[in-house]
């Protein structure tokens, strides 16, 4: 059943418990299946969320290919002022927004959730005022040549569920502006924000601009693989990306994929090292070390190791794990059983290994929820799991080594190169290491820095393409190059 946009939903946004609605076409519409979408602090049903089935996703995707022509004829400036409005009234919903998405994903409203919502807000503000323009690559007496950047058409993005709202708007944004039209589908874990944002989308953009359309995984696999979408923005596994990449290939779409990473952080010998390890614990544990680029290895001089640890160690105890809604915690739960079962197998293989545990380690079982306790292990092997995957929570490996040159060679030792960070003194002798680690980014003295001029991507099973700066918008486009003859 179709809801016109005008009348929106029977409760107003606050009331989380629903109905939620597929947006497409400019409608919200009702779906005969649903699914319960969990709150992870207390690992009961917050709200059900629509079941689109493939002939809603084929809906949408001759939704968005209509609207396409008349989008895309838009003047950047008529696009921006889209943008603009549509920003006005996500902001307009900020706090709910903001709510919603802690009690969907966990994390603290204050120190994370609201954060992310006004920095999408701001994202979309920022990116409508970018341009691409026409680069006369060649003039001469005779002729010109101009190279252009044209719009694909239809954009399919696939977002995840630790960031929901901040790592599908960075999508929006720039695919809207270069003149795309788009389909979201987001994780079936944290549809919720997604389906309220694309809500409001309805009432601001021409119909068809955006839609989004939530269900299971194999919604995802229908999507990369229709003949009528032009691109697909993946953010997610590496293991799941290979599927895009491989779903994709039968129709040439083009793909950029953000995928997962084992980022080294390393701190020289001559680091202030009490100074930064604020920064370091939360480059490692904020999202409760859900998000690609956190920290997942610590590499520490042997001179310092044993003051280090003790040091990070305080800094954690200071630190509360609870319900994200409490504003006094500042460690949210992880987002969903899935993910809290296999941290607790991390856990386990780290006991049984006889692994050193200076800190937590053992979950509480009788709580209600996925919560998993800071954990710190203390100098674990090399070769160890804990050193050489993605935890994707809040264990943090503190790895000695005794010369920077090894520290380099083991932190490049990895399939991925999302991102690193090195900390020192010298800042000629940080940069200098900065330059040799196999990554897409790297921060020097700071960390998890990002920007909408600051292009960002994976280095080797990290990724493919690049998302944000200029280099990130161009993907959203086909270089068209034009040749004209001077009367």
């Amino acid at each position: 059943m179709a809801i016109s946009a005008s009348i929106k939903v029977k409760k107003p946004i606050s009331d989380f418990s629903g109905p939620y609605f597929l947006s497409i076409a400019g409608k919200l519409l009702e779906t005969d299946d649903s699914f319960d979408v969990l709150n992870p602090a207390t690992g009961r049903v917050l709200a059900r969320a629509p079941a689109a089935t493939a002939a809603h996703l084929d809906e949408a995707i001759a939704a968005a290919k209509a609207a396409f022509r008349g989008w895309s004829a838009l003047s950047y400036e008529d696009r921006e002022q889209y943008l603009n409005a549509y920003a006005d009234a996500l902001e307009a919903q900020r706090d709910d927004l903001a709510r919603l998405l802690t009690l969907e994903q966990g994390k603290p409203l204050a120190t994370m959730a609201v954060p992310e919502v006004d920095q999408s807000i701001s994202w979309i503000r920022k990116i409508a005022a970018r341009r691409i323009p026409v680069e006369v690559v060649e003039e001469t007496a005779d002729h010109v040549v101009e190279l252009h950047h044209t719009p694909l058409g239809v954009v399919g993005a696939i977002t995840p569920w630790n960031f929901p709202v901040l790592l599908a708007l960075w999508k929006v944004a720039p695919a809207l502006i270069t003149g795309n039209t788009m389909i979201i589908k987001p994780s079936p874990f944290t549809p919720l924000t997604a389906l309220r944002f694309g809500e409001i989308a309805q009432a601001v953009l021409p119909p068809g601009v955006l839609s989004i359309v939530s269900g299971a995984n194999e919604l995802g696999s229908q999507l990369t693989e229709h003949p009528d979408i032009a691109k697909i923005s993946f953010t997610g596994s590496t293991a799941t990306g290979q599927k895009v990449i491989r779903s994709a290939a039968g129709t040439i779409k083009r793909v950029t994929l953000e995928l997962g990473g084992n980022d080294a952080a390393i701190v020289l010998p001559d680091a202030d090292y009490r100074s930064i390890i604020p920064q370091l614990f939360w480059g490692a544990v904020g999202n409760s070390g859900q998000w690609c680029v956190g920290i997942k290895r610590l590499y520490i001089h042997r001179s310092y190791h044993e003051g280090f640890v003790e040091a990070f160690v305080d800094y954690a105890r200071q630190q509360k794990l609870g319900d994200g809604l409490d504003p006094t915690v500042t460690v949210g739960p992880v987002q969903n059983r899935m993910q809290y079962e296999k941290l607790k197998d991390w856990l386990a293989e780290i006991k049984a290994n006889g692994y050193k545990v200076a800190l937590g380690g053992v979950v509480d079982e009788s709580r209600p929820g996925f919560f998993v306790p800071v954990t710190v292990v203390d100098n674990p092997p090399e070769d160890s799991r804990i050193v050489q995957e993605e935890q994707f929570g809040p264990i943090v490996p503190i790895i000695v080594y005794d010369d920077v040159e090894d520290a380099i060679e083991r932190a490049n030792d990895s399939p991925f190169g999302l991102g690193g960070s090195v900390w020192g003194r010298d800042r000629k002798i940080a940069i200098a290491v900065a330059n040799r680690l196999e990554t897409g980014m790297v921060w020097v003295n700071e960390i998890h820095t990002q920007g909408v001029d600051i292009p960002f991507g994976g280095h080797k099973q990290s990724g493919l393409g690049t998302e944000h700066g200029n280099e990130g918008r161009q993907l959203f486009t086909n270089p068209k190059t034009i040749l004209i003859h001077k009367q």
